[in-house]
């Protein structure tokens, strides 16, 4: 009895994770043009409500970003 609940339980879980993980969430992306001052820091705090360093790191990861240095001019993707 207890462990036909559990495996139950379990393929529950799994269910819902896949569920859950298949939502596209936050909407498209948007482009950005880096301007003279622009830093990654600064572009993450107008464009993420959430941590910025995440949102650092998440357009470090959507362009390929290899170092912080950005170019004025330089077209990003706003994951």
């Amino acid at each position: 009895m207890f462990g036909k609940l559990l495996i139950l339980l379990a393929l529950g879980a799994v269910a819902f994770g896949v569920i859950a993980h298949a939502s596209s969430g936050a909407g498209s992306e948007r482009g950005y043009v880096v301007k003279p001052a622009d830093t990654l820091w600064s572009i993450a705090a107008k464009s993420y409500a959430g941590d910025t360093r995440e949102g650092v790191w998440r357009l470090q990861q959507r362009n390929h970003l290899h170092s912080e240095l950005l170019r004025p001019g330089q077209k990003l993707v706003l994951p």
